[in-house]
């Protein structure tokens, strides 16, 4: 089962991986770096990962980081030591790298600032993690793998070289902090090395599906920031999408069984683009209190509307979801009225598909349906049954909308406060 976000991430993607991951043997991410944030809350206790899967907090659960991902290693480290101060451990083969993930090097986030300062007021809102000059370096064949730590020689050679380059480029760009240590990036490269399980991850998923393991499958961010299918060019700079999943991890699809899509009740989104449900009033920072809309990563307050099923749609044809799992529910306890956008209207025109240009995006009208709200607390029902009707209402409606069920609704951040349709 592959898990994607449906909006512009921050669905809630990491509780419901975490709570899927109990019946998984692997947990499997193929794209993105830490600027992806899944916070986990058990027992009020909340865990915050950036690159390792959430599955990790599942004792009898190996995890896997795939070749889509870009790593930084200080980061992982640091994660890795925040897992094992709360009593996880990576030990036994825990934590699979593949070999050919690229790693995030200290001047990718130099060159990240650098190119947003020189972009001025056309900036993308990148999280300065260094994740796209990362996927530069990857594309242009200059970067560097995981696998490369295993010949000092040859890195030593490649980090020259790049070294040189990147220089220059940020002297280009007018940005005169450039004192890199090549010697001290490398044996901070080697130090990773000697604590990471680096393997073939291809092969041993292959081998996983061949003797009948449970895998679930899990992607950064949300399609709307997909670099082919998002708001471009204020996306990142990989496929979330699923097809992501297959070049990500070396799976073929065919060996895909379902792909769940995760969505918030209402619609958030960080950084700078078009968002044609956006509240920037009262209520949308009504919503952004309720619902704690603060990066994971940055703890940039995010921008917050109404349910777009437009988005929703288009998640769910190029995603090839098959069910829903709808988040954040508890969030509209308390409104007297809740939206759904159900197309768009530019000029005489209505539409109900995503158009492809972040111009023509940024001008549409929403078309709204309003619909009475439960004014009732729903952060302790256990069953669908036990809804107020008017939530329940309200789920139909967004069913009907993007033609799937919802088979999950998560009503609070801890792990119990969830529901399980088939429950």
């Amino acid at each position: 089962m592959i898990v994607v976000g449906t909006q512009w991430g921050d669905e809630g993607k990491g509780k419901i991986v975490d709570l899927l991951s109990e019946k998984a043997n692997i947990v499997a991410r193929y794209q993105g770096g830490p600027n992806a944030g899944h916070t986990v809350v058990i027992d009020g206790k909340k865990i915050v990962l950036h690159q390792i899967p959430s599955g990790i907090l599942h004792p009898n659960v190996v995890c896997v980081m795939g070749n889509g991902m870009v790593i930084e290693s200080a980061a992982l480290l640091e994660e890795i030591k925040l897992l094992e101060n709360n009593g996880i451990s990576i030990s036994g083969g825990r934590l699979l790298i593949s070999h050919r993930a690229h790693l995030i090097m200290p001047y990718h986030k130099l060159l990240d600032k650098a190119r947003e300062q020189a972009s001025g007021s056309k900036k993308i809102g990148t999280t300065g993690r260094g994740i796209g000059p990362a996927y530069v370096d990857k594309y242009d064949r200059c970067g560097i793998r995981v696998v490369d730590l295993l010949d000092r020689n040859s890195l030593q050679e490649k980090l020259s070289n790049r070294l040189k380059k990147v220089r220059r480029e940020l002297l280009s760009l007018d940005f005169d902090d450039f004192s890199f240590d090549a010697k001290d990036i490398m044996e901070k490269l080697l130090k990773f090395c000697a604590v990471i399980q680096m393997t073939d991850i291809s092969v041993c998923l292959h081998e996983a599906v061949s003797n009948g393991k449970e895998i679930l499958i899990e992607g950064a961010q949300g399609t709307m920031l997909d670099v082919d299918f998002g708001t471009y060019p204020f996306v990142t700079s990989s496929n979330s999408t699923v097809g992501g999943a297959c070049t990500g991890l070396g799976i073929g699809p065919t060996q895909i069984s379902s792909v769940l899509g995760v969505v918030k009740a209402y619609t958030t989104r960080v950084g700078e683009g078009p968002f044609p449900t956006e509240l920037d009033n009262a209520l949308g920072d009504e919503l952004r209190e309720a619902g704690g809309e603060y990066g994971a990563t940055t703890g940039r307050p995010r921008r917050c509307g109404w349910f777009d099923a437009v988005i929703a749609k288009h998640a769910v044809r190029v995603n090839g979801i098959d069910t829903l799992a709808v988040t954040k529910l508890d969030v509209l306890d308390q409104l007297a009225e809740v939206k759904i956008c159900t197309a768009y209207k530019i000029g005489d025109t209505t539409i109900d598909t995503m158009p492809a240009d972040c111009s023509t995006l940024s001008k549409v009208e929403p078309i709204y349906e309003a619909h009475p709200g439960w004014m009732t607390s729903t952060k302790n029902v256990k069953t669908f049954t036990q809804l107020p009707q008017k939530a329940l209402d309200y789920f139909h409606r967004i069913s009907d909308l993007t033609e799937i069920p919802i088979d999950i609704v998560s009503v609070g951040k801890d792990r119990n406060q969830t529901i399980f349709m088939t429950k």
